[in-house]
């Protein structure tokens, strides 16, 4: 059996010898499918009719290897978690079950990205040692959704399968990803945050990440500017704090009902670092190692915190 390891991971393990920029705190793997996924997702190299590298997702390549190499190897990357990544295809679950039951050996907690499954395959997946899953909703307006996700399963099927992940492994052991950058505007990916964190749901963020060979190939990913904005809508609402102190100026989010001051107190420097499962922090995922990153692989320090709130402010 085989399966994909990003490239960063690899390096890590040993198994390829490169340079590395950030090294990963978590094992990142994919399934391995030697074909396209059966769903069509505008923005991914793996979609059923995208012409981009086989071996990318999102700017990451994932080269595969043997099963029993990677299991031998894992030991020595240093790594807290597991993260499987799946496409979807036939016998998909079946994959997932036996990748699970080796990785058992590995004594590591186990995360899985996947696509809408029955029950029976939740409880098996909890009993094989996965404690979070992650649920690709992606595109964070039901507008944009079924042109930018034409596949198998719609944007109601997919806020049905975040209910019964929670109710399968309880209360913040779901992670919804949503991608900003995808045409969906500021109040919409608020509500579609604010809908997860209602349901006892977390949100992982990423930036729309433009892939040759892919519809949206040419399309420009968001500003640095508002992504951070959202970064910060995503920390409050985790916190429970109201939209209602949230600033919008049409559909765009343009700031915070706080002084200065009062931000600072209430978000840390790591509202700007990946924002995921426990030891998560997919180093340069969405853009390249020497570029600002959307997600820090790890927390900036308090002063550049202070520079980006400082900003926010008088840009008001």
């Amino acid at each position: 059996m085989r399966v994909r390891v990003s490239y960063g991971t690899a390096i890590a393990m040993g198994l390829v010898r490169a340079k590395m920029m950030a090294r990963p705190t978590t094992a990142y793997l994919m399934t391995y499918w030697p074909g396209r996924c059966r769903n069509d997702c505008a923005f991914c190299a793996q979609a059923r009719s995208s012409n981009a590298d086989w071996e990318r997702l999102s700017r990451i390549t994932w080269p595969p290897f043997e099963l029993e190499e990677v299991l031998e190897a894992l030991p020595g990357g240093g790594f807290s978690r597991v993260c499987l990544q799946t496409v979807d295809y036939p016998g998909l679950v079946e994959d997932v079950i036996t990748l699970l039951s080796e990785l058992k050996s590995i004594d590591l907690p186990v995360s899985l990205s996947i696509t809408p499954v029955d029950d029976d395959a939740l409880r098996e997946f909890k009993r094989l040692g996965v404690d979070y899953v992650g649920l690709g909703l992606d595109v964070a307006s039901e507008r944009l959704f079924a042109e930018l996700k034409p596949g198998l399963h719609s944007w109601g099927e997919i806020w049905d399968f975040t209910e019964r992940v929670l109710d399968t492994f309880g209360r913040g052991r779901a992670f919804v990803h949503l991608i900003a950058g995808l045409g969906e505007t500021d109040r919409e990916l608020v509500e579609a945050m604010e809908r997860a964190y209602s349901m006892g749901a977390d949100v992982s963020l990423f930036a729309f990440t433009p892939i040759k060979g892919t519809p949206l190939e040419s399309r420009k990913p968001p500003s640095l500017e508002r992504y951070r904005r959202l970064q910060i809508a995503r920390h409050l609402l985790e916190k429970g704090y109201s939209t209602e102190t949230f600033i919008f100026d049409g559909d765009e989010l343009v700031g915070f009902d706080f002084s200065p001051e009062e931000l600072l107190e209430i978000v840390p420097p790591s509202v700007f670092a990946t924002h995921g499962c426990p030891a998560c922090n997919r180093p340069y995922y969405n853009e390249r190692p020497r570029k600002e990153p959307y997600n820090f692989p790890f927390s900036p320090d308090k002063k550049y915190l202070e520079e980006y709130i400082t900003r926010l402010s008088g840009s008001r």
